[in-house]
């Protein structure tokens, strides 16, 4: 398949094709908004408060089907809620930010496929199943396909360093 010599880009880099580059922008908005919203979701719902968090955790390791090793980690998270919770909350945030604006894109994107994956395993059998994967198997597409360089800071950054890995 050739591409069209209409469809040129700046930078080597990145894909000619606008219509990828914008789905995958498209993509990178609608996790980060997700992850915003959840964090408001959950701190609404005092999830963020050593009680809010020890309670839902302890809730999946007494009703998911994760595997034991998953488990013990999970139990190790609730009995520090005091530290762990803000720090699910500052993450949730964080890289919600982050993907809205298009900054540093592709790591943010791979921590939120790393996490969003953590909690698709905690919620083995207390949740659909479908219902985590898809954003964590969009997140990697994301971190992939470099989709801060579209509508993002990272476009900017991008000009200056086409070749670094972080955007």
């Amino acid at each position: 398949m050739t591409a069209s010599p209409n469809l040129s880009s700046d930078n080597p880099q990145e894909a000619p094709q606008p219509q990828a580059r914008f789905g995958l922008a498209i993509v990178r908005l609608t996790i980060g908004a997700m992850l915003v919203w959840v964090f408001f979701e959950n701190l609404g719902k005092g999830l963020y408060t050593p009680g809010g968090y020890a309670g839902l955790i302890n809730y999946y390791i007494q009703h998911d089907h994760a595997p034991a090793a998953w488990k013990a980690v999970m139990a190790a998270a609730a009995s520090h809620a005091a530290m762990a919770a803000p720090m699910q909350a500052i993450t949730e945030l964080g890289l919600g930010i982050l993907l809205v604006v298009g900054l540093l894109t592709r790591p943010a994107a791979f921590v939120a496929f790393l996490y969003l994956g953590s909690l698709w395993m905690s919620e083995w059998g207390t949740a659909w199943i479908w219902e985590l994967l898809v954003p964590v198997l969009a997140s990697l597409a994301v971190s992939v396909g470099r989709a801060g360089r579209t509508w993002g800071v990272d476009a900017l950054l991008a000009r200056r360093t086409p070749s670094s890995l972080w955007w």
